[in-house]
This record gives C-alpha cells, sequence and structure tokens, in this order.
C-alpha cells in the first residue's frame, strides 16, 4: 500500500468514528497555499478542524507528537484561509485523531481522539 493510500485509509477510520460520534464532515483534505486540513466538521456548536495521524504503534513516539508547533502554524493558517472563504460564526476547534494499526489490512485500529488540541 502507497503512502497516499495509508493516509486515505487513516483519515476514511476517522471520518467514520467521527461520524458515528455526531461530528458532521464538511471537507476533507482541504488544501490551499497555507497547508491542509483533513478533516473539517462540526459538532456540538464548534467548527472542528482535526489533523489525522496513522501510526503501526506508539513505540517510537505518539502520533500526536508529529503534530509540532511549525504543523500547527500550518494548519491554522488554512483554518484561517477556510473561515475567510466560507465564513463561520462557530467558535474553532483543533483536533488530533491518532489511529494505531500494525496491519492497516486487517485488524481493529485503537483510536485517540484529542480535542482541543492546541490552539
Amino acid at each position: 500500500m502507497e503512502k497516499r493510500d495509508i493516509g486515505y485509509f487513516g483519515e476514511n477510520i476517522a471520518a467514520d468514528y467521527l461520524k458515528a460520534k455526531g461530528y458532521r464532515i464538511l471537507e476533507r483534505n482541504f488544501s490551499c497555499r497555507f497547508g491542509e486540513a483533513d478533516i473539517i466538521a462540526t459538532e456540538n456548536g464548534y467548527l472542528i478542524f482535526a489533523e489525522i495521524k496513522l501510526r503501526k504503534d506508539s513505540r517510537f513516539a505518539e502520533a500526536r507528537e508529529f503534530v509540532d508547533r511549525k504543523k500547527q502554524e500550518r494548519i491554522i493558517l488554512t483554518a484561517k484561509y477556510y473561515l475567510m472563504k466560507h465564513g463561520s460564526d462557530l467558535p474553532v476547534r483543533f483536533d488530533v485523531i491518532e489511529i494505531y494499526s500494525s496491519d492497516v489490512r486487517n485488524g481493529r485500529p485503537r483510536i485517540e481522539h484529542i480535542e482541543n488540541a492546541f490552539e
């Protein structure tokens, strides 16, 4: 499985997970010159920009650790651009969804959802 396919696999798992929790998915893979937002959704009066991180396991580091300050800044700029283009009165929240799966084709992944992961 290629890297891009693995990314889509993780994003599909995250989207299904969020839908099951009552989130409404507005966009997937929204991109602009500043960066990309994996999933943009609404839930409980918030506009959520979710960064999805898929890893085999957390032995080396937890997936959230790969969303460093520089990555956060790119996502924030992307969110500002999205709001400029689409508008919204909802408060914004940035989440990270970690997905751990040792075999991306089989097995049940472990999902960790960190709400308001950065500001």
